[in-house]
Protein backbone atom coordinates (compact mmCIF):
# COMPACT_ATOMS: atom_id res chain seq x y z
CA UNK A 1 0.00 0.00 0.00
CA UNK A 2 1.05 3.57 -0.58
CA UNK A 3 -0.18 6.54 1.47
CA UNK A 4 -0.27 10.00 -0.11
CA UNK A 5 -0.84 13.14 1.97
CA UNK A 6 -3.27 15.62 0.40
CA UNK A 7 -3.51 17.65 3.58
CA UNK A 8 -2.68 17.26 7.26
CA UNK A 9 -3.51 20.53 9.01
CA UNK A 10 -5.59 20.00 12.14
CA UNK A 11 -9.03 21.55 12.73
CA UNK A 12 -8.62 24.22 10.02
CA UNK A 13 -6.44 24.65 6.93
CA UNK A 14 -3.14 26.37 7.62
CA UNK A 15 -1.07 28.73 5.45
CA UNK A 16 -0.61 26.85 2.16
CA UNK A 17 -1.72 23.71 3.98
CA UNK A 18 -4.94 21.79 3.41
CA UNK A 19 -6.90 20.08 6.16
CA UNK A 20 -7.20 16.29 6.48
CA UNK A 21 -7.06 14.28 3.28
CA UNK A 22 -5.23 11.12 2.23
CA UNK A 23 -5.12 8.62 -0.62
CA UNK A 24 -4.28 4.96 -0.09
CA UNK A 25 -3.44 2.88 -3.17
CA UNK A 26 -3.19 -0.91 -3.42
CA UNK A 27 -3.06 -3.03 -6.58
CA UNK A 28 -4.41 -0.16 -8.64
CA UNK A 29 -7.33 0.50 -6.27
CA UNK A 30 -7.53 4.18 -5.23
CA UNK A 31 -9.12 4.80 -1.83
CA UNK A 32 -9.73 8.33 -0.60
CA UNK A 33 -9.58 8.83 3.15
CA UNK A 34 -11.10 12.16 4.27
CA UNK A 35 -11.68 15.19 2.03
CA UNK A 36 -11.23 18.27 4.22
CA UNK A 37 -10.86 21.93 3.27
CA UNK A 38 -8.43 22.40 0.37
CA UNK A 39 -7.80 18.73 -0.33
CA UNK A 40 -9.58 18.56 -3.68
CA UNK A 41 -7.12 21.11 -5.07
CA UNK A 42 -4.26 18.97 -3.83
CA UNK A 43 -5.83 15.83 -5.25
CA UNK A 44 -6.12 17.44 -8.68
CA UNK A 45 -2.42 18.29 -8.55
CA UNK A 46 -1.46 14.61 -8.35
CA UNK A 47 -4.22 12.70 -10.13
CA UNK A 48 -7.69 12.86 -11.65
CA UNK A 49 -10.36 12.89 -8.89
CA UNK A 50 -12.41 10.59 -11.11
CA UNK A 51 -9.76 7.94 -10.37
CA UNK A 52 -11.16 7.48 -6.85
CA UNK A 53 -12.68 4.02 -6.49
CA UNK A 54 -14.12 4.68 -3.03
CA UNK A 55 -14.02 7.30 -0.29
CA UNK A 56 -14.05 6.91 3.49
CA UNK A 57 -14.94 9.79 5.82
CA UNK A 58 -14.07 9.06 9.44
CA UNK A 59 -16.49 11.71 10.70
CA UNK A 60 -18.39 14.76 9.50
CA UNK A 61 -16.54 17.78 10.88
CA UNK A 62 -15.68 20.21 8.05
CA UNK A 63 -11.92 19.74 8.25
CA UNK A 64 -12.51 16.11 7.21
CA UNK A 65 -15.30 16.49 4.64
CA UNK A 66 -15.77 20.11 3.50
CA UNK A 67 -14.45 19.50 -0.03
CA UNK A 68 -17.24 17.03 -0.70
CA UNK A 69 -19.21 20.05 -1.97
CA UNK A 70 -16.48 20.83 -4.50
CA UNK A 71 -16.24 17.17 -5.52
CA UNK A 72 -20.00 17.18 -6.07
CA UNK A 73 -19.69 20.09 -8.51
CA UNK A 74 -16.91 18.26 -10.33
CA UNK A 75 -18.84 15.03 -10.62
CA UNK A 76 -22.08 16.72 -11.64
CA UNK A 77 -20.90 19.39 -14.04
CA UNK A 78 -17.57 18.37 -15.56
CA UNK A 79 -18.17 18.70 -19.33
CA UNK A 80 -16.11 15.66 -20.30
CA UNK A 81 -15.84 13.14 -17.46
CA UNK A 82 -14.02 9.85 -18.20
CA UNK A 83 -17.23 7.96 -17.38
CA UNK A 84 -20.85 8.78 -16.51
CA UNK A 85 -20.81 9.69 -12.77
CA UNK A 86 -24.53 8.94 -12.50
CA UNK A 87 -24.02 5.41 -13.79
CA UNK A 88 -20.84 4.88 -11.77
CA UNK A 89 -21.59 6.60 -8.48
CA UNK A 90 -18.69 6.97 -6.05
CA UNK A 91 -19.11 4.74 -2.98
CA UNK A 92 -18.85 6.97 0.10
CA UNK A 93 -18.43 5.16 3.41
CA UNK A 94 -19.28 7.63 6.16
CA UNK A 95 -21.35 8.05 9.35
CA UNK A 96 -25.03 7.56 8.70
CA UNK A 97 -25.87 11.28 8.75
CA UNK A 98 -23.56 11.95 5.80
CA UNK A 99 -26.26 12.24 3.09
CA UNK A 100 -28.12 14.91 5.07
CA UNK A 101 -25.04 16.67 6.43
CA UNK A 102 -23.36 16.93 3.04
CA UNK A 103 -26.54 17.95 1.22
CA UNK A 104 -26.98 20.83 3.68
CA UNK A 105 -23.39 21.91 3.05
CA UNK A 106 -23.91 21.83 -0.71
CA UNK A 107 -27.39 23.31 -1.17
CA UNK A 108 -28.25 26.87 -0.16
CA UNK A 109 -31.89 26.45 0.83
CA UNK A 110 -34.68 23.92 1.31
CA UNK A 111 -35.89 24.20 -2.27
CA UNK A 112 -32.45 23.41 -3.64
CA UNK A 113 -31.99 20.58 -1.17
CA UNK A 114 -35.12 19.01 -2.56
CA UNK A 115 -33.21 18.47 -5.79
CA UNK A 116 -29.80 17.93 -4.21
CA UNK A 117 -29.65 14.86 -2.01
CA UNK A 118 -26.35 13.98 -3.73
CA UNK A 119 -27.40 10.39 -4.43
CA UNK A 120 -27.13 11.11 -8.15
CA UNK A 121 -23.33 10.96 -7.95
CA UNK A 122 -22.64 9.19 -4.61
CA UNK A 123 -23.52 5.78 -3.26
CA UNK A 124 -23.64 6.43 0.48
CA UNK A 125 -22.86 3.46 2.71
CA UNK A 126 -23.11 4.02 6.48
CA UNK A 127 -20.08 3.28 8.59
CA UNK A 128 -20.48 1.08 11.63
CA UNK A 129 -18.14 -0.96 13.75
CA UNK A 130 -16.93 -4.01 11.85
CA UNK A 131 -15.08 -5.27 8.80
CA UNK A 132 -15.68 -4.65 5.11
CA UNK A 133 -13.69 -5.06 1.92
CA UNK A 134 -13.06 -2.18 -0.44
CA UNK A 135 -11.45 -3.56 -3.57
CA UNK A 136 -8.37 -5.50 -2.44
CA UNK A 137 -8.22 -3.77 0.95
CA UNK A 138 -9.69 -5.14 4.17
CA UNK A 139 -11.15 -2.27 6.18
CA UNK A 140 -11.87 -2.52 9.89
CA UNK A 141 -13.72 0.41 11.46
CA UNK A 142 -13.61 1.09 15.19
CA UNK A 143 -15.64 3.78 17.02
CA UNK A 144 -13.55 6.56 18.54
CA UNK A 145 -14.10 9.14 21.31
CA UNK A 146 -15.04 12.46 19.68
CA UNK A 147 -17.93 14.94 20.03
CA UNK A 148 -19.59 13.55 16.89
CA UNK A 149 -19.82 9.93 15.67
CA UNK A 150 -16.28 9.11 14.53
CA UNK A 151 -14.33 6.04 13.51
CA UNK A 152 -10.75 4.92 13.35
CA UNK A 153 -9.88 2.93 10.25
CA UNK A 154 -7.56 -0.06 9.93
CA UNK A 155 -6.52 -0.91 6.35
CA UNK A 156 -4.82 -4.21 5.52
CA UNK A 157 -3.44 -5.52 2.24
CA UNK A 158 -0.66 -7.91 1.27
CA UNK A 159 0.26 -8.64 4.87
CA UNK A 160 0.71 -4.95 5.74
CA UNK A 161 -1.53 -2.77 7.91
CA UNK A 162 -2.11 0.97 8.18
CA UNK A 163 -4.09 2.14 11.22
CA UNK A 164 -5.59 5.65 11.13
CA UNK A 165 -7.07 7.19 14.26
CA UNK A 166 -9.21 9.88 12.68
CA UNK A 167 -10.04 12.38 15.43
CA UNK A 168 -10.33 11.03 18.96
CA UNK A 169 -9.44 11.45 22.57
CA UNK A 170 -7.70 8.62 24.44
CA UNK A 171 -9.89 5.50 24.61
CA UNK A 172 -9.50 1.73 24.91
CA UNK A 173 -10.61 1.27 21.31
CA UNK A 174 -7.41 2.92 20.10
CA UNK A 175 -5.40 -0.07 21.29
CA UNK A 176 -7.63 -2.42 19.28
CA UNK A 177 -7.26 -0.19 16.23
CA UNK A 178 -3.47 0.14 16.38
CA UNK A 179 -2.41 -3.30 17.65
CA UNK A 180 0.62 -4.49 15.69
CA UNK A 181 0.09 -2.09 12.78
CA UNK A 182 3.02 -1.55 10.45
CA UNK A 183 2.18 2.15 10.29
CA UNK A 184 0.04 4.18 12.69
CA UNK A 185 -1.24 7.47 11.25
CA UNK A 186 -2.25 9.25 14.44
CA UNK A 187 -3.74 12.64 15.01
CA UNK A 188 -1.81 14.75 17.52
CA UNK A 189 -3.55 18.09 17.58
CA UNK A 190 -1.79 19.62 20.56
CA UNK A 191 0.91 19.23 23.17
CA UNK A 192 0.18 17.40 26.39
CA UNK A 193 -1.39 19.31 29.29
CA UNK A 194 -3.66 18.32 32.20
CA UNK A 195 -6.39 20.78 31.23
CA UNK A 196 -6.97 19.48 27.71
CA UNK A 197 -10.67 18.62 27.23
CA UNK A 198 -11.48 14.91 27.26
CA UNK A 199 -12.91 13.11 24.25
CA UNK A 200 -11.62 15.45 21.56
CA UNK A 201 -8.00 14.95 20.45
CA UNK A 202 -4.66 13.28 21.23
CA UNK A 203 -1.47 14.99 22.28
CA UNK A 204 1.92 14.09 20.90
CA UNK A 205 2.67 12.21 24.10
CA UNK A 206 -0.60 10.27 23.95
CA UNK A 207 0.01 9.32 20.31
CA UNK A 208 3.50 8.11 21.23
CA UNK A 209 2.24 6.12 24.19
CA UNK A 210 -0.35 4.48 21.96
CA UNK A 211 2.31 3.53 19.42
CA UNK A 212 4.48 2.03 22.16
CA UNK A 213 1.62 0.03 23.72
CA UNK A 214 0.43 -1.23 20.34
CA UNK A 215 3.87 -2.25 19.13
CA UNK A 216 3.56 -0.45 15.81
CA UNK A 217 6.39 -0.34 13.32
CA UNK A 218 6.20 3.36 12.48
CA UNK A 219 4.31 6.34 13.87
CA UNK A 220 3.23 9.16 11.55
CA UNK A 221 1.78 12.22 13.26
CA UNK A 222 -0.90 14.26 11.52
CA UNK A 223 -3.73 16.76 12.18
CA UNK A 224 -1.46 19.21 14.01
CA UNK A 225 -3.27 22.53 14.31
CA UNK A 226 -1.67 25.61 12.68
CA UNK A 227 -1.30 27.26 16.09
CA UNK A 228 0.49 24.22 17.57
CA UNK A 229 4.28 23.77 17.51
CA UNK A 230 4.77 20.62 15.41
CA UNK A 231 8.34 20.22 16.71
CA UNK A 232 7.04 20.11 20.28
CA UNK A 233 4.42 17.51 19.38
CA UNK A 234 7.09 15.40 17.68
CA UNK A 235 9.41 15.70 20.68
CA UNK A 236 6.63 14.47 23.00
CA UNK A 237 6.02 11.41 20.84
CA UNK A 238 9.72 10.60 20.57
CA UNK A 239 10.13 10.81 24.33
CA UNK A 240 7.78 7.85 24.87
CA UNK A 241 8.07 5.85 21.63
CA UNK A 242 11.43 4.46 20.65
CA UNK A 243 10.50 3.48 17.10
CA UNK A 244 10.44 5.40 13.84
CA UNK A 245 8.32 8.54 14.24
CA UNK A 246 7.78 11.63 12.11
CA UNK A 247 5.32 14.36 11.18
CA UNK A 248 3.66 13.85 7.79
CA UNK A 249 4.18 16.46 5.08
CA UNK A 250 1.61 17.56 2.54
CA UNK A 251 2.49 16.20 -0.89
CA UNK A 252 4.65 13.37 0.44
CA UNK A 253 4.03 9.65 -0.07
CA UNK A 254 4.78 6.83 2.34
CA UNK A 255 5.07 3.14 1.56
CA UNK A 256 3.30 0.98 4.13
Amino acid sequence: MRLSILGCSGSIPGPNSAASGYVVEADGFVLGLELGNGTLAQLQAVRDPFDLDALVLSHLHPDHCADMSALTVLRRYHPAPPYDPARHRLPVHAPEQAPVRLAYAFAADEAERGDADLSDVYDFRPLSEGTRRLGPVEVVTVPMDHPTPAFGVRLSHGGRTLAYTGDTGPCDELDTLAAGADVLLAEASWTDAPDRPAGVHLSGRQAGELAARAGVGRLLLTHIAPWTDAAAVLAEARAVFGGDVGVVIQGETYDI
